[in-house]
């Protein structure tokens, strides 16, 4: 059974109870499948795991979801429980931010880039909270997936920047059968919009089958989203998946990155690709 922590003070004795390694999960609740396999991966690499479900204001802008983002509670620690999770953190917002934070963690110019030029200081928030998160559960092992590529990045960046105790697994990026990557995003396309945002991870096929350079891998992704209906695509590049700057026509391998809007909802998605396919 899943033990539930709301408040520092709980989160810190059932913190001292654990015994051996811990695993931290860090999630916005709304979990779904692509969740459960971090959790079993997360059991495969300690011996136990704790989950954070908290939706941190501060990675939305004024603009973005905030207030509709599904935080079905019940089933998600009905989840945790069934895959073994020991520990729950679901702190309040008032009980995470206890005053407003005036030092925050700074992305940085990797930041700005992709994700973080569609949605300025939304990394800010992201890496401001998992510092938060880290400090407060002193995990061994935090697990993310690479669904979020630039995220985790960025948050490997922090920890070897900031020297933290805490190790990064990458847990691989999760598909539906569709092959719609699994998103709680998802929840908001209605069954037309879902058909349309299928064209994402047939973008992300279409550029790793590619027999040609960069510029080719990129034209023959943006060529699917472009053509499919009822999708507005953002941004389409092969990058470092370590520093995300754009690779350059030597290069002989890299992340295919691309973001599009289906309706009101912004998806991405990613592969790893080499002048020739996939890894």
């Amino acid at each position: 059974m899943t033990e539930i922590a709301h408040t520092r003070a709980e989160l810190a004795t059932a913190r001292a109870r654990l015994q051996g390694s811990v695993a931290l999960v860090p999630t916005m609740g709304a979990l779904h499948e692509g969740h459960r396999s971090l959790l079993r991966h997360a059991r495969d690499v300690a011996d136990t795991v704790v989950v954070s479900i908290f939706v941190n204001p501060l990675q939305f802008s004024a603009s973005e979801d905030l207030d509709r983002y599904p935080r079905p509670l019940v089933a998600d620690l009905a989840m945790c429980a069934d895959e073994g999770v020991a520990l729950a953190f679901v702190p309040s917002r008032v009980e995470m931010y206890q005053r407003e934070p005036v030092v925050r963690v700074c992305a940085g110019p990797m930041g700005e880039l992709f994700e973080g030029a569609s949605r300025p200081g939304h990394f800010d928030g992201v890496l401001t909270v998992v510092a938060k998160l880290f400090g407060l559960v002193r995990p061994d092992v935090a697990l993310f997936g690479r669904k979020d590529a630039q995220q985790l990045a960025l948050i490997r960046r922090m920890v070897a920047d900031l020297e933290l105790p805490v190790r990064i697994e990458a847990a691989p990026l999760i598909r539906d059968a569709d092959g719609l990557a699994l998103s709680s995003r998802n929840k908001y396309l209605s069954a037309g919009e879902r058909e349309s945002a299928l064209a994402l991870s047939k973008a992300v096929a279409a550029g790793a089958a590619v027999r040609g350079g960069v510029e080719h891998i990129v034209a023959a992704a943006r060529h699917v989203l472009d053509e499919q209906g009822g999708v507005e695509t953002d941004y389409v590049a092969v990058v470092d998946p370590d520093t995300f700057d754009e690779v350059g026509p030597s290069s002989s391998s890299g992340l295919l990155v691309l973001a599009a809007r289906v309706g009101a909802t912004r998806l991405i998605d990613n592969g790893c690709v080499t002048l020739g396919g996939l890894q």
